[in-house]
């Protein structure tokens, strides 16, 4: 390939995620460090979906030189955790942010000797990684998310810096004076060009955001992503070899991987995603509230988080041109899903089904019941299948009912429908281990609508007035 080819590709992989560039022309010249991650050992999985590749992509707090003590005190920790959905079929992305301040249910995580381990329960979701590395922070993020992760990348503070000064700084409008001494960040009000360190300072600063919380740092670093990825595309990293080696020097020397996220594997997944446009790549943060008992947590806000995830684990959640969800001929619903009317005349006050596990997975079918009441059904019993074990998850209906087996299809990431001809009065909703996936919702755009919840994309800029 000419270098002018491989500037094709290298912008694709940086607009995937910017950590996507390191395999390009230079290829085996690069490395970087791998960890060991178990996935079968996390029990039982989301589905995966075909033409789609979800990258867990965390920036660590781990620090070099002379603050390298506070890792052994603390451990190392993401300050930044998103879910990169990318969408090969389609062309585009879209990136979730997870904040690190979430409060949830994480699952027990195996020790060893770098890690302690952890026997689970409410905890901050970042708390993982400390426990057991990038195996348990995967599972913990598959786990309370029900997105399949096909792979995972992390990179440091030093990383971010020197890949910022690798491409000469971005262009940043910063609305107000900034004077944050905890993330040593001091600017003007203004356009300007920001170095790496300045742009750390600014991906990490909460008390230069309105509200001084974790929220307002995650849409400054959502910028800041948007600005590097300009950078890159529009500048002269990717069209001389000189500097796109720095840039990806820069990269790869502060990155960690699974270790099945190979050069090659990027490459391939890089040169089927090389005609992706910026304004195809969506960025949003993961609805959320503060926590009850403390207001310095935060916890899902339901059912708007679990809409948005449940879309995103069915690879629903990328917007099309005219604004609608893209995610094949039946958009949002299961396999005998219905159209966007929601199944015909049928509504869900019409519905009464039971909710049977066949997962192995205990209390599902009362959290399915939960969600199910929500989106206006009505659940009249919960338990264990006894005469239909379907492995995949499948709604089961008498005679004259499609429409009503149909439109609780349609709310389910995966589902078929089957007549029982014997069968009369409540459906059968019978969850399957294969095939699970979380309750998404009747929105009739298919899930989650991005714009509602604050979407912006890497061709988003702010510009001074």
């Amino acid at each position: 390939m000419s270098w002018a080819q491989w500037a094709a590709v290298g912008a694709t992989g940086v607009v995937i995620t910017i950590c996507l560039v390191v395999y390009t022309a230079i290829g085996d010249a690069l490395s970087f460090d791998t960890e060991s991650i178990e996935p079968d050992a996390w029990g039982d999985r989301p589905a995966s979906v075909d033409g789609i590749h979800n990258i867990l992509v965390l920036g660590t707090d781990e620090r070099a030189g002379d603050d390298a003590s506070y890792n052994e005190a603390n451990g190392i920790r993401p300050d930044v955790l998103m879910i990169a959905s990318i969408d090969v079929d389609n062309g585009g992305a879209t990136m979730v942010n997870l904040p690190r301040d979430l409060l949830v249910d994480l699952p027990a995580c195996e020790g060893n000797d770098e890690y302690a381990g952890s026997e689970g329960g409410q905890d901050q979701l970042n708390h993982a990684m400390r426990y057991g590395g990038l195996d348990c922070q995967g599972n913990a993020v598959e786990s309370v998310t029900g997105v399949h992760l096909d792979h995972m990348v992390s990179i440091d503070f030093a990383g971010f810096e020197d890949m910022v000064d690798s491409v000469g700084g971005v262009e940043m409008c910063v609305p107000e004076p900034i004077d944050d001494p905890k993330a040593h960040l001091q600017l003007e009000a203004g356009e300007q060009r920001l170095d790496g360190s300045e742009a750390l300072g600014l991906a990490r600063s909460r008390d230069s955001t309105d509200h001084g919380s974790d929220l307002g740092r995650i849409e400054n670093q959502q910028r800041l992503i948007g600005a590097i990825l300009r950078e890159v595309q529009s500048g002269e990293i990717l069209t001389k070899p000189e500097n796109l080696r720095n840039f990806l020097d820069s990269v790869t020397d502060s990155m960690v991987t699974d270790q099945g996220f190979t050069l090659d594997v990027m490459m391939e997944l890089a040169v089927a995603m090389r005609e992706v446009d910026l304004a195809n790549m969506h960025m949003v943060t993961v609805p959320v509230e503060d926590h009850p008992a403390d207001p310095n947590k935060v916890v899902f806000q339901e059912p708007a988080a679990q809409d948005l995830l449940g879309a995103l684990a069915a690879g629903e959640a990328l917007p099309d041109s005219d604004g609608s969800d893209e995610g094949g001929e039946d958009s949002g619903s299961g396999d005998g899903g219905s159209d966007s009317e929601g199944g015909g005349e049928a509504e869900p006050g019409d519905v009464s089904l039971q909710v049977l596990n066949n997962t192995g997975r205990n209390g599902l079918a009362t959290e399915v019941e939960t969600l199910l009441n929500a989106e206006g059904f009505t659940v009249t019993g919960t338990g264990n299948p006894q005469e239909r074990a379907p492995d995949a998850t499948t709604v089961y209906h008498g005679p004259g009912q499609e429409a009503e087996a149909e439109l609780v299809a349609s709310a389910l990431t995966s589902a078929a429908t089957e007549e029982v001809p014997e069968l009369e009065g409540d459906l059968e909703l019978v969850m399957g281990g294969a095939d699970w996936g979380p309750v998404v919702g009747l929105d009739s755009s298919g899930g989650s609508d991005l714009d509602e919840l604050g979407s912006t994309t890497a061709d988003d800029e702010v510009v001074c007035e």
